[in-house]
Formats: structure tokens, C-alpha cells, sequence
């Protein structure tokens, strides 16, 4: 499928509705369990979404549109344990998915207000593991990224149950990573 700006930003605001309908009501070990040492419980993942809203998709952004013609800025490594921190720990589920969709929000109104034209998706950026990348690609991977937490929020949580289904574990692909 072709890159689409319009389809793009039309998934990336349903993400916080659809992270917010999948934890909202459950109870504390469902949110706060993971899948083992090292891995992400959904509050984690809920707190990275936030963390790249403040530090990662449209600030990359920026730094490609107001870069000189010609040039390609760096980007800063991104902390991918950035949400890790007491802020996150303090607030509340609700508060947490308040926060997203309120940086959400205002993400896709500066996205939108930049009237990108075809030649502006074609401008690049240094990443600092992958090298030049185009603002087509950072955007796109915006929307997988979401894809990838939000299949990662089913896993774990999956995850909670893998030892009580018994002999179905085989056929659940969410258990086993074996695609269809």
C-alpha cells in the first residue's frame, strides 16, 4: 500500500480511543503484569506511547521541515526507557490515557497544520542507528509503531493466561509468535 498522509493521520488518532477501550476498567494486575523480567506491562507501554508523543514523532518532524534545503539533521537517540520515570509512576491509568490522547491530539493538529506537500515527505533526517530516513518513512513508522503496542498490549495480557489454556496454546498465536 502507497504511503497516504490523510489514512495515516486518520489511524494515528484512533490509537488512544483503542489503547484507552482495551485497559479501561481492568484491574491492576492485568495492567501492571508482564511477560518476565525485562518486558513491558500495558501501564509500560501506555507510558512509552507518551514518551514518544513528547520526544520522538513530531519533533523528528520538526527538525527535517525546518532544516535548510540540503540539509539533514541529526536526530537524538531516542530513551527508549525515557518512561520510566516518576511522572508516569504517579498518575493514575485514567490519567495516563488522559495524557496520551491530549498529546495525541495536539501532535496531529501541528502534523496537519504543516500542509505537507509530496516534496516535504521526500526530506530526510539522520538517524542515528539507520542513517538518512525520509520524513515518508518516520511517518509511517508512527503508524506501525502504534500497530507494534498495540499487538504488544494483547500479547502480554495473553500473556497473563498462557499457563490455564492448556493444550489450546498451540493453536494461539499470540502465545506461540507463529503467524498464520
Amino acid at each position: 500500500m502507497a504511503f497516504d498522509l490523510e489514512r495515516s493521520i486518520q489511524f494515528l488518532f484512533h490509537t488512544p480511543a483503542v489503547v484507552r477501550s482495551f485497559l479501561e476498567g481492568l484491574p491492576p494486575e492485568w495492567v501492571t503484569s508482564n511477560e518476565g523480567q525485562g518486558s513491558w506491562s500495558p501501564r509500560d507501554i501506555l507510558s512509552h506511547l507518551i514518551h514518544g508523543e513528547r520526544t520522538d514523532w513530531l519533533v523528528r518532524t520538526k527538525q527535517i521541515l525546518e532544516a535548510e534545503p540540503g540539509e539533514v539533521p541529526e536526530f537524538r537517540p531516542f530513551d527508549r526507557q525515557g518512561h520510566a520515570v516518576p511522572e508516569m509512576e504517579e498518575r493514575t491509568l485514567a490519567g495516563l490515557q488522559d495524557l496520551f490522547g491530549e498529546l495525541r491530539r495536539t501532535n496531529i493538529h501541528a502534523l496537519k497544520a504543516f500542509d505537507l506537500a509530496p516534496e516535504d515527505l521526500a526530506r530526510k533526517g539522520k538517524h542515528p542507528d539507520f542513517g538518512p530516513v525520509s520524513l515518508e518513512q518516520l511517518l509511517s513508522t508512527w503508524v506501525v509503531h502504534d500497530l507494534d503496542h498495540l499487538a504488544q498490549l494483547s500479547r502480554v495480557c495473553a500473556h497473563q493466561l498462557a499457563d490455564q489454556v492448556g493444550p489450546w496454546k498451540s493453536y494461539l498465536r499470540v502465545l506461540t509468535g507463529t503467524p498464520t
